[in-house]
């Protein structure tokens, strides 16, 4: 470690816990309005700053979670799609690695998607469910950049944990106690009701084998074992991505009576872009049966009732209830390990779920907000209690951010920006891009997305077709009416078109090939 040591705060350097949920909507939030309770992540952004309009960089997890790591777009980094790898070298040269590099410790829990699991051949990949069982019981890194790694593998109970030699560290203490089966038929225990609401059930296995409790249990552990050196950690639930399945009795903490039921919630697709019907008609292209089968069914909801979206709507919103009370143990470890004042907190997640608006659920290629938005909190030492920032931002700002406010040098230029300038006051932010080349195996359909937020407004251009849409979020917050060709509103598409493509084309070229299927 330097002589002196970066990001510090008197004598002692600052730590960084970063924690991410997965497919978590920006207004899911009980400081949004929505009745979820999130009473800790309520708390957490009292006592510090949080964004409002913070978009993702891309709809889909990979993407995603490559972009927060390394601070370069999709198509720079080259993960543009799921089922496309990141590259061990970009990802070892993100924040992780970059922290590790400056003396801090490093760790990874849960849920990374750096690499693909259903792949067509072994990649070698801790995440590869070919490949898991090549990594010796025990292995806990490195991995992109991080030293200490404990892995959840994806962590959606579509399938039940991978049993040992399989599995990482997650899956194989899941298994360790010989319990592994019996926990199984809990899993797969649907308790009543039941109303046939898609991918929703109440779990009857005990929360203290979940994956959001072992990766509170976990994070807290690193913490502790790290609590007399600086860390970066990033604490990752696989959560409230679908099945929404979440235990009992977290599962029973909203009446579906209750929920917040979508504005605008059956589909009006002759008012959208072409590629809307077609992404949802269109035939996947894959060869393997299973593949196949999930991307036709398992990526594709059919048409709920409304006593079955507020069923649906309730377990999700219990599965963020489950992680909020997670995060608050995390907060309360820091707090008794004396470390609250001097550690940077960072709530976020990889993107959003439509859950039920425009009558579409889970994510594709359409930008809604419900997929598009998500919630950014930052909480640390010297950073604004109570402040609501509105300007377009996005968690690809993420390594920007943490190298600015722990004095890391980030080794190369990055499309991400820090934040802290807005945190501070000192800054503003006119856009927000979002970008995503859709492979033919998840839609049928190859397309080249191209979306921009600012404040009050949001454009989606498809490059191939030169079709797009343009919604007044000011004055049409539904997303309603569908405002690109109206000759009233050419200015406003002209001026969101030219901050479209204002982004460089310094991206990989040829891009990297798909390895399997997310």
């Amino acid at each position: 470690m330097a002589a002196t040591p970066p990001g510090s705060t008197g004598a002692r350097p600052l730590n960084v816990l970063f924690i991410t949920s997965d497919q978590q909507r920006g207004d899911c939030f009980g400081f949004e309005g929505r009745k979820v309770k999130t009473p800790h992540l309520d708390l957490l952004a009292r006592q510090g700053t949080r964004f409002s309009t913070c978009i993702t960089p891309s709809n889909v997890c990979q993407p995603s979670r490559a972009s927060i790591l390394t601070g370069l777009l999709p198509m720079n980094h080259g993960v543009w799609d799921n089922g496309v790898d990141l590259d061990p070298a970009i990802g070892a040269a993100g924040f992780g690695g970059r922290f590790a590099q400056a003396g801090y410790s490093t760790g990874f829990i849960g849920k990374a998607h750096f690499s693909t699991k259903h792949t067509f051949e072994p990649t070698g990949t801790p995440e590869c469910e070919f490949s898991m069982k090549d990594y010796p019981p025990g292995w806990a890194g490195p991995y992109m950049g991080f030293e200490h790694v404990e892995l959840v593998v994806e962590g959606h109970n579509r399938t039940l944990p991978q049993k040992p030699p399989g599995g990482m560290a997650y899956e194989r203490w899941y298994y360790g106690d010989g319990l592994g089966d019996w926990k199984n038929t809990l899993y797969e225990t649907h308790l009543a009701p039941d109303v046939g609401a898609a991918q929703t059930w109440h779990s009857a296995l005990p929360p203290a084998f979940h994956n959001s409790t072992w990766v509170g249990d976990r994070t807290i552990e690193f913490m502790r074992e790290n609590k007399d050196k600086p860390f970066v950690c990033w604490a990752s639930f696989p959560d409230p991505h679908h099945p929404f399945d979440a235990p009992e009795p977290w599962s029973r903490m909203h009446h579906p009576d209750e929920v917040d039921l979508p504005f605008h919630r059956t589909r009006d697709l002759e008012r959208r872009p072409w590629w809307h019907k077609a992404s949802l008609e269109g035939q996947p292209q894959l060869t393997r049966p299973d593949m196949l089968a999930h991307r036709a069914k398992g990526s594709r909801v059919p048409a709920q009732t409304d006593e079955q979206m507020r069923h649906m709507i309730a377990n999700y919103y219990s599965m963020i209830s489950l992680i909020d009370h997670n995060v608050g143990r995390m907060m309360i470890a820091l707090h008794d390990m004396g470390l609250a004042e001097n550690t940077l907190v960072i709530y976020t997640t990889d993107h959003g779920d439509w859950l039920g608006d425009h009558g579409l659920i889970l994510k594709g290629p359409m930008m809604y907000e419900g997929l598009l938005r998500v919630g950014y909190i930052v909480r640390g030492p010297g950073i604004p209690t109570g402040k609501v920032v509105d300007d377009p931002v996005s968690t690809l700002d993420t390594a920007a951010t943490l190298y600015d406010y722990c004095s890391i040098d980030a080794g190369r230029e990055l499309q991400g920006r820090s934040l802290r300038p807005l945190i501070d006051g000192t800054g503003n932010r006119d856009f927000a891009c979002n970008e995503w080349k859709l492979h033919p195996s998840r839609t049928g359909l190859a397309l080249d997305l191209r979306c921009v937020r600012t404040k009050t407004a949001k454009l989606t251009l498809e490059l191939g077709s030169g079709a797009g849409e343009l919604y007044d979020l000011a004055n049409d917050p539904h997303e309603m009416d569908n405002l690109f060709g109206n000759p009233d509103h050419a200015q406003l598409q002209r001026e969101l078109t030219e901050m479209a493509m204002s982004r460089p084309r310094d991206w990989q070229e040829p891009l990297p090939e798909p390895v399997g299927m997310a």
